[in-house]
């Protein structure tokens, strides 16, 4: 947690004050039995009404100082706890705007997102326990034996006998739960994971009958999360009853000395029960820390994964260069000798794959399942760095761009179609914040999006839900579509991006495109051959290999592989062909 207390500089005040106030009440509650011991061997030894009275009264101003400044402890305590996870929260967000897509894979979105909730509310409470307990119950434990010892040196020992054999046992437990209470972070994420999964794929679930098979995946995994859940707080639940066994026998044992030792003239009753009061404060300050230890352990094992994400430095640096130093006689994207390999795959993605795109050119992409189309088309925004080679975006490598600018010159569509909720027209003006309705209009007209549009009595300003589910997959991926041009770029990618629509409907998408794209250089990413055949050049990828390059007239004449693409969609012109 140390190397999260950063977050916590803001809040310096709050995090002072917080366990001052505590230790204000702490001294008011080693106060209460030294007035109880006169009103026992003063008050009622002596009948003096008057002295019992005083003390009581002094009693309750004891109790009533001693929650105000409680409730103060606890106020800037809360305060400082919330105020830094909320800044924690904040960095932790901002470190993962700022990871490539490989480190995000490396992580995974599951334990990203426990890591982003679970993990700090769990380091949140254990920072505001800190606060409040952290010195206090120490100070009250070694503050209970050193009054003793003012009372009753003898009898005191049994203090100085327990409290080290009660730290054995608070922190003996501590150790051995700590490694064990990360495993159980661990295991939630597993749990995120197959929940995540469950939930998103609930329709593909049910129409292959998988219901039971997926249940008994659940609960496995949930039965292995209980398990560890329970085997720690086996070992967590050890703490209360050991430490009750051994301040009980201390207990006993001051009990039959302080007997003796009134018997013998030695100590007075009120004495005794001065001592057995400072005993069962002990107690009471050993649970807590016992609870604040436990806390502490996941909140430690909890701060351990959040500090992992955030002492992850970004795999990708930022360039320096802006749109304003891009060469306007270069090529518009140009690939040298590229090959990409994805972290802990043991292939490449690409092999030395070299081209040029002029500006304002449309350059189709085409090629069978898994032969690396979207890993290219990912470079050029510098989604992924390429393993070797380079990829150059108007006269420069893209390394050497801010990745802002680099990205406000690339206008994508991803192959699946992410909108955000909220409405029509607020998820278009994702592609320029400041468009116009008439623009907006326009961007969904050329995406042939705006006779659905208009059909809903809201119109562009119609709500979508959370992940676009209240919209077909051809209306999310029109939308994405209309964002994309909205946001007019210098290169557009579509990947793949109109697989949801019908054949008609892609003709009429590609010459609205075709139009609204003039000055653009568009890449076309598809599975059809219809939907590339008219671009001024197709690359054919084949096992990550650009293994042809041309027109679709060329290709038609001399590639094997588009050859095959076409005519298993055409087999009419196969025939004409043979």
């Amino acid at each position: 947690m140390r190397s999260l207390l950063v977050y916590l500089k803001k809040y310096r005040r709050d995090a002072i004050l917080a366990p001052a106030f505590k230790l204000l009440e702490a001294l008011f509650e080693l106060a209460v039995p030294l007035v109880m011991a006169g009103v026992i061997d003063v008050g009622i030894a002596q009948g003096d009404t008057g002295y019992i009275l005083r003390m009581c009264g002094l009693l309750v101003l004891l109790g009533v100082a001693g929650l105000a400044v409680s409730i103060t402890a606890q106020f800037f305590a809360a305060r400082a706890a919330t105020g830094f996870a909320a800044g924690l929260r904040r960095a932790l967000f901002g470190r993962i705007q700022e990871f490539s897509f490989s480190q995000m894979d490396l992580f995974g979105t599951d334990t990203l997102v426990t890591r982003m909730t679970s993990d700090i509310s769990q380091v949140q409470s254990g920072l505001n326990l800190t606060l409040r307990l952290f010195l206090r119950s120490p100070f009250i434990v070694f503050g209970s034996m050193v009054m003793a010892f003012t009372v009753d040196a003898r009898s005191a020992r049994v203090f100085a006998a327990t409290i080290p054999l009660l730290a054995v046992v608070v922190f003996g437990v501590m150790l051995i739960s700590l490694p064990l209470y990360g495993k159980v972070q661990t295991r939630l994420d597993g749990i995120m994971t197959a929940t995540r999964e469950n939930l998103s794929g609930a329709r593909v679930i049910r129409a292959f009958g998988q219901e039971d098979r997926e249940e008994e995946r659940f609960r496995a995994q949930n039965a292995e999360l209980t398990r560890t859940q329970k085997f720690v707080g086996r070992i967590s639940a050890l703490m209360n009853p050991l430490t009750y066994v051994m301040v009980n026998i201390a207990t006993a044992v001051l009990i039959q000395r302080g007997a003796v030792r009134v018997d013998s003239g030695i100590l007075t009753q009120g004495q005794v029960i001065a001592l057995l009061n400072y005993m069962s404060q002990i107690l009471v300050e050993l649970i807590k820390m016992a609870n604040f230890i436990i806390q502490m352990t996941k909140a430690s094992a909890c701060a351990r994964r959040v500090a992992d994400v955030l002492e992850t430095e970004p795999d990708m640096p930022d360039g320096s260069l802006s749109l304003a130093d891009a060469d306007p006689n270069a090529p518009a994207v140009a690939f040298h000798g590229v090959s990409l390999s994805y972290k802990g795959s043991s292939g490449r993605a690409l092999e030395d794959v070299s081209f040029t795109a002029r500006r304002g050119e449309t350059v189709g992409i085409i090629g069978g399942t898994g032969s690396g189309k979207s890993s290219l088309v990912n470079l050029i925004p510098r989604f992924y760095d390429a393993t070797s080679g380079s990829v150059e975006v108007l006269g420069h490598d893209v390394r050497a761009y801010r990745e802002e600018e680099l990205r406000r010159a690339v206008g994508v569509v991803l192959q699946k179609a992410e909108l955000f909720k909220g409405t029509i027209a607020g998820n278009v003006r994702w592609g320029n914040e400041s468009a116009t309705d008439e623009e907006v209009d326009s961007a969904l007209a050329a995406a042939q999006a705006k006779e659905f549009v208009d059909s809903r009595a809201e119109g562009s300003t119609a709500p979508v839900e959370q992940s676009g589910r209240n919209l077909s997959g051809g209306q999310k991926q029109r939308l994405t579509i209309a964002r994309a041009l909205l946001k007019k770029p210098e290169i557009l990618i579509l990947d793949d991006s109109a697989s949801a629509l019908d054949f008609a409907t892609d003709a009429r998408l590609r010459a609205a495109i075709r139009e609204a794209s003039r000055d653009m250089t568009t890449f076309i990413v598809s599975q059809r051959a219809a939907s590339v055949q008219h671009a001024d050049q197709i690359l054919v990828l084949d096992d990550g290999r650009l293994v042809a390059r041309g027109t679709h007239e060329e290709l038609l004449a001399s590639s094997p592989v588009y050859q095959e693409i076409y005519y298993s969609q055409f087999p009419k012109e196969d025939a004409a062909h043979g």
